[in-house]
């Protein structure tokens, strides 16, 4: 599991390595292509892509933390950097909506004499869909696994959206010359990045007060555990994550006295494994406990 670990954070690390390229890249294009054309859209998802770029490097910067070994400070280790990483991705995110879509209001409320040039805002846009695509190929595969990379994934994927706004907005200014259309799809670049922002928020914010993880039903533990020859009862049962992917279980187990009479390694290996097994738990430990202890402990939870 080490070793798959490794690999994996490795992997990821290569991966946001080429976009961090690749986004910087097209960040540049966008400015000038804004500065040349006039464009509010395409400068608004450059601020994006900034973001982005941003977000890009705090989960690469993320991905090395967590690869660092447990210590006796940090008995976990520093997987949950990917979180904080995730945290300040999602805030940016919503600085930069808030910036967009005040930008955007400001220029329909007073559109302004500066003409849109919408045939070089079309190519620098589809440069920039090529580029975000290519980003979107490259992180998919991790995002699942990783609070961290399926933030960085969202953000690429937000930039496709906004360049695909901005490709529609490009197009009608050329055929019915209406300027406006650009701020208009400022405002939807603005509304993609929203949503995105508070789901991410909301998985940092379930990892963060060490909530049951969306995924796990602690009433299906509960029946596997009961199932196990031996054991009698199954309470104080706390399932939390460190970091997506990385579930951790604590639970106190009543057994059957021929079990502690007779040794517990087997017992231990078995629930342990079927934790591992089916539920995707990393990090699991029991507490083993006679009938008569059970009955006279002062407190119990579910």
């Amino acid at each position: 599991m080490g070793h798959d670990h490794a690999h994996g954070t490795d992997s990821n690390r290569r991966r946001l390595t080429l976009v961090i390229g690749i986004v910087s890249v097209v960040l540049l294009l966008e400015v000038i292509g804004a500065w040349l054309t006039g464009s509010l859209a395409l400068l608004a998802d450059a601020g994006h892509m900034l973001s982005d770029l941003l977000g890009l490097i705090v989960a690469l910067t993320a991905t090395v933390m967590a690869s660092r070994p447990a210590t006796d400070r940090a008995t976990f280790g520093f997987q949950r950097t990917e979180v904080f990483g995730a945290l300040i991705n999602g805030l940016i995110l919503l600085g930069v909506a808030g910036v967009v879509s005040v930008a955007a209001i400001a220029r329909l409320i007073t559109p302004g004499e500066s003409a849109v040039l919408p045939a070089p805002m079309l190519i620098v846009a589809i440069i920039g869909l090529a580029a975000n695509i290519a980003g979107i190929l490259l992180l998919r595969p991790a995002a699942a696994g990783s609070i961290n990379m399926r933030g960085a994934y969202l953000e690429v994927l937000g930039d496709a959206l906004g360049s695909v706004a901005v490709i529609v907005a490009a197009i009608s200014i050329l055929i019915t010359g209406f300027t406006q259309a650009d701020a208009v799809a400022s405002l939807v670049i603005a509304a993609l990045i929203v949503p995105r922002a508070f789901v991410l928020l909301r998985d940092v914010v379930r990892v963060f007060s060490q909530s049951t993880p969306a995924d796990t039903d602690i009433s299906e533990i509960r029946r596997h555990l009961l199932g196990t020859d031996g054991v009698v009862d199954v309470h104080d049962v706390h399932v939390w994550a460190i970091t997506s992917g990385a579930h951790v279980f604590t639970a106190h187990i009543v057994v059957e006295a021929t079990v502690l009479a007779h040794g517990t390694d087997a017992l231990l290996d078995e629930l342990s494994g079927c934790l591992s097994k089916h539920f995707d738990v990393a990090h699991s430990t029991f507490q083993l406990e006679p009938t008569e202890h059970a009955e006279h402990e002062g407190h119990q939870h579910r």
